[in-house]
């Protein structure tokens, strides 16, 4: 079982409020050029071709959404000294996945089970 170092917590402290800095400013930006380029075309297939690549960018833009959540989670779990406890069995996540996935919140056994159990189950 590793224990996280202070070294580590500073390690990803740093890690995941830089890719939460970055998200939010692309979030800022994209929400600037949707404002600014919120206009109708005169040909219908130019008008569906904006369309689609405004759906495109508002889909990519909530996933990241749901990334920033997870983001500041991690990181009120390193506040709270929490971070790298898989919150299925309680057991601590490795650095190696902490590494690959810093927004987990499970370990490699227990994210491993419930995939496992959404293929079967259909969830």
């Amino acid at each position: 079982m590793e224990i996280l170092l202070p070294e580590d917590k500073a390690f990803f402290k740093e890690l995941l409020t830089r890719q939460l800095d970055e998200l939010l400013n692309t979030a800022e930006k994209t929400v600037g050029s949707l404002v600014l380029c919120d206009t109708q075309a005169a040909d219908p297939l130019d008008q569906a071709s904006l369309d689609n690549d405004r759906n495109y960018t508002l889909r990519i833009r909530d996933r990241e959404s749901h990334l920033i959540k997870k983001i500041k989670t991690a990181l009120a779990k390193l506040e709270d000294g929490s971070f790298g406890i898989c919150d299925r069995c309680g057991e601590e996540i490795t650095i190696a996945r902490l590494k690959a996935r810093p927004v987990t919140s499970y370990c490699i056994r227990c994210k491993t089970q419930m995939e496992a159990f959404e293929k079967v189950s259909g969830f």
